[in-house]
């Protein structure tokens, strides 16, 4: 349905689980929006269906007249859903990953394209402060050239994911902020999963990359892990950012320039420890802005959103990394 002028956003929930719990809150108190209904067959395990009618289907949510939809169901649910809202005209923000597989998250991008409707996904990191800001820094300028974008995403295993490895459920965050940050897409990757947990899908993956421009990427993620980190590193020619986005934190360290009087090393061009900086920046909650940013897209406003096609791109690196570890090769990215 076509939202009403001056009127607040209809929306709906689907999923109640950890995140769907989350996103119920932050849609409570998202300005020029009403929470109307939520949906799960499962039930409310966390009773966040408080005031509004808690449906078993999504065609009893639909049937609630909505403007937009957040899914945030299960992974194997999302072009189903998908494609039931967008069959609807009920614009959505579906969860990371898209969808389960390339064929299907195309489907769902293409349906809602063709429906002329907003369709985002919720890769949540490129709403951390933090990475915002070493974004904003490296559009500046701040590193001159990049060479090198490290990240380290592990921690022990969460028991809501059972229809995806780590490679959908995490590496997607870091396929995603690498390409946003960078402003570059990936033009290869060369991967290693391990499976240690006893589970039909990957638990650990190490992934090395080349993005478009020459840029070198390294990828640690895994559920394996007792310490809990999300590092994000990027190295350039004047000295590296460090996003800790777990804390939302953002330092630099600056190259000093290494002297030498040995005639023979003048011309070897290297670096020194310089200067660090830990940067104060504002923290607001990376779910509550990207709510904020995706409300906005649906009022027509320009605003930074996660697109379905988008998704789509990091669906298909996220397979081309499975597809590397699977062959033991490099593989080309096309997306």
């Amino acid at each position: 349905m076509s939202p009403i002028a001056g009127a607040p956003l209809r929306a709906g929930l689907i999923g109640l689980g950890m995140m769907g719990r989350h996103h119920a809150r932050v849609l409570r108190g998202l300005s020029d929006v009403t929470l109307v209904g939520v949906a799960d067959p499962m039930g409310d395990p966390h009773g966040v269906a408080v005031g509004v009618p808690l449906c078993r289907t999504v065609e009893e949510l639909l049937a609630l007249g909505l403007d937009y939809c957040v899914v945030a169901a299960p992974t194997a649910c999302h072009e189903e859903l998908g494609l039931a809202l967008a069959a609807a005209g009920v614009h959505a923000l579906v969860e990371k990953p898209l969808a389960q597989d390339i064929p299907s998250a195309r489907r769902v991008a293409q349906a809602f394209e063709d429906a002329g409707l907003i369709g985002a996904v919720g890769h949540i990191e490129r709403y951390n402060p933090a990475l915002q800001q070493l974004r904003a820094r490296l559009e500046e300028g701040q590193l001159g050239s990049v060479y090198q974008v490290v990240t380290r995403r592990q921690g022990p295993f969460p028991n809501r994911i059972s229809d995806v490895g780590v490679v959908k459920d995490l590496a997607t965050h870091d396929i995603d902020l690498t390409a946003w940050v960078t402003g570059q897409s990936y033009r290869s990757v060369s991967a290693r999963t391990a499976y240690k947990s006893g589970r039909d899908f990957e638990d650990l993956v190490a992934v090395v990359g080349q993005l478009a421009d020459g840029t070198v990427t390294n990828h640690l993620v895994n559920w394996l892990s007792p310490i809990k980190e999300r590092v994000t590193v990027v190295t350039g020619e004047r000295g590296c950012l460090i996003a800790d986005t777990l804390n939302v934190d953002l330092s630099f360290h600056n190259n000093a320039e290494m002297l030498t009087q040995w005639e023979a090393l003048r011309n070897f061009r290297g670096v020194s420890e310089g200067d660090m900086i830990r940067y104060a920046i504002a923290k607001p909650e990376p779910l509550l802005t990207e709510h904020e940013a995706f409300r906005d897209a649906v009022l027509g406003k320009d605003t930074d959103i996660v697109t379905m096609r988008q998704g789509l791109v990091n669906v298909v690196v996220a397979q081309a990394m499975l597809d590397s570890a699977s062959g033991g090769l490099t593989v080309a990215v096309d997306a």
